[in-house]
């Protein structure tokens, strides 16, 4: 591990630290950070639980194998109990009783102040799919984090505004990498760390008990779990990390992301594992309808039409998002709705008039259903999305509502919508997620595409949906098959507009032909890549 010469005595004191050891320069501002106390919270965490994390990723190819040779996801009859049980999480601490408007987005300084500021309820403030994970973004996301606890954080832009927080606030939650996401800059007896405890442990140490001093508490979003198994896990992480700094077991509250068609069969479970430190579950949609192709890829069975045509009115996402509000209600705590990913549209007020109907539809379909909150990805749409759940829920929440008329079973979950493949829907795919890909590249993971704030979900379905038409040659519309060599010229055209928007000196300085190429051969590869992150993640610094 390098050092600047003012860092001398740090690096020192972390070299002391054994089999630890960074790859990266330590920055004065990132070894306030990267103390050797974080990095020996770090490595014990790596210890105690890295063997189960890689154990259960083993566990999830075994799931696939299983699905790809015919197999179907249900209900497990060994958890039978647990479902049918009268059971119930822990209370719901004061600060989250309401929590009607959550906005997200990446840990930006700048926009962590406005996301805070935002009127919210709540701010997730994201290592994740809104997160491209290079060493600088992740080191100063925490640094940007810890001054926000300490209400310290300001910024000032190059044109001179000033930002700082106000005295009233949203209520902060943190969502680290997922399970599967390595961070290589941070190894531990010469292995890389999970991107998961990394983010967790530094934010975690960093900020806990100034949190309960504040009046709050460490609160964090759970993504791209699977089954119970790692809610169980991160449940012991929880304890561990509790005791290892002297607070009391069921502090931390963690809200888990039903993001993945297989931990839609286990939310009994998932609640159940995380009890004492559960904060509900959210329809994590994007991921949702990701996760279903990706899950399905190799089965004619369940190719899926154009993304456009995957609403939510359809059976199978509305059954999924019934089947979460029942859940949570029953067990006594918040079923949060989905993202409404929508921005202003400038200059143009009939179109951003749409965009926003099509936000205020959303949210009273969300809020009509039963859920307690929604997501939105702009400050602009606060106040609309508060608007609705204010009419229709007064009250701080609507956990009363039991919705015990309703029964979901397999087969609504796994009701495969019809409706066309299109050259449109094709280009579509093609074109914003490469888009999408070369921001992430650049290290830039919420980006404004088309209207709409996406995220690494965007370019994930956009891949494996691309991918599956191939696979089972999928018929277009217009009588076509989708070929690999229809997608490869379809990137080529995509390509020269970007040339032709950008023009030919920054289109060179772009990571468009990189972006390109990696989407190419993960759309037309014999294999489905499991992961988009986790191959362009050698490709950042």
């Amino acid at each position: 591990m390098a050092a600047d010469k003012t860092t001398a005595p740090r690096a020192q004191a972390l070299q002391a630290l054994q089999n630890v050891s960074l790859t990266k320069r330590l920055t004065d501002a990132h070894a306030q950070i990267l103390t050797p106390q974080a990095l020996e919270f770090i490595a014990e965490l790596h210890r105690a639980f890295d063997w189960r994390r890689l154990k259960l990723l083993q566990q999830r190819l075994a799931v696939r194998g299983h699905i790809r040779g015919g197999g179907l996801p249900g209900f497990s009859e060994e958890t039978r109990e647990i479902r049918e049980g009268d059971w119930t999480v822990a209370p719901i601490p004061d600060d989250l009783q309401d929590r009607r408007v959550e906005i997200t987005g990446p840990v930006e300084r700048k926009m962590i102040i406005n996301a805070l500021n935002s009127g919210a309820s709540v701010y997730m403030a994201d290592f994740e799919d809104a997160h491209s994970p290079t060493w600088n973004n992740c080191i100063e996301g925490q640094i940007n984090l810890r001054d926000a606890v300490e209400r310290g954080i300001a910024f000032t832009s190059p044109a001179g505004k000033e930002y700082a927080l106000n005295d009233q606030t949203a209520v902060l939650f943190v969502r680290p990498r997922g399970w599967h996401l390595p961070e290589r800059h941070c190894l531990v007896d010469g292995q890389p760390v999970s991107g998961s405890l990394f983010d967790f442990g530094l934010f975690f140490l960093h900020n806990a008990k100034r949190q309960l001093e504040l009046g709050t508490a460490p609160y964090f979003y759970l993504p791209k779990l699977e089954n119970a198994a790692e809610a169980k896990l991160w449940n012991d992480v929880f304890g561990f990390a509790q005791d290892w700094v002297g607070m009391p077991r069921g502090t931390i509250r963690a809200t888990v992301l039903i993001e993945t068609i297989l931990a839609a069969f286990e939310m009994d479970e998932i609640l159940w594992e995380l009890k004492d430190h559960s904060a509900g579950l959210n329809c994590g949609r994007w991921d949702y309808i990701f996760s279903f192709i990706k899950t399905f890829a190799q089965r004619p069975d369940f190719v899926l039409p154009d993304r456009s045509q995957v609403t939510m009115e359809r059976h199978f996402l509305s059954s999924y998002v019934e089947l979460l509000i029942h859940t949570c209600h029953r067990r006594g705590i918040h079923a949060m709705g989905g993202m409404a990913a929508q921005i202003p549209i400038k200059g143009d007020p009939q179109a951003s008039e749409q965009a926003l109907e099509k936000v205020r539809q959303d949210k009273l379909r969300e809020v009509k259903a039963g859920h307690d909150g929604t997501w939105v990805a702009h400050p602009a749409l606060v106040p609309l999305a508060k608007a609705v759940f204010d009419e229709y829920m007064p009250q701080p929440n609507q956990i009363d509502r039991k919705r015990e008329d309703m029964e979901t079973t397999p087969a609504d979950l796994l009701a495969v919508p019809d409706g066309p493949i299109t050259r449109e829907g094709l280009r579509h795919n093609v074109d914003v997620g490469v888009q999408y890909l070369e921001s992430w590249l650049r290290g830039s993971g919420c980006v404004p595409i088309y209207n709409l704030m996406e995220d690494a979900a965007t370019s994930e379905i956009s891949r494996t949906q691309v991918w599956q038409w191939v696979r089972h040659a999928a018929t277009l519309e217009d009588g076509g098959p989708v070929t690999a060599d229809l997608v490869k010229q379809t990137i080529l055209e995509v390509l020269e507009d970007r040339k032709q928007n950008l023009g030919a000196d920054l289109f060179a300085e772009s990571k468009f032909t990189l972006a390109a190429r990696l989407y190419e051969q993960m759309m037309t590869a014999p294999e489905l890549s499991e992961w988009l992150t986790t191959i362009a993640y050698d490709h950042i610094d």
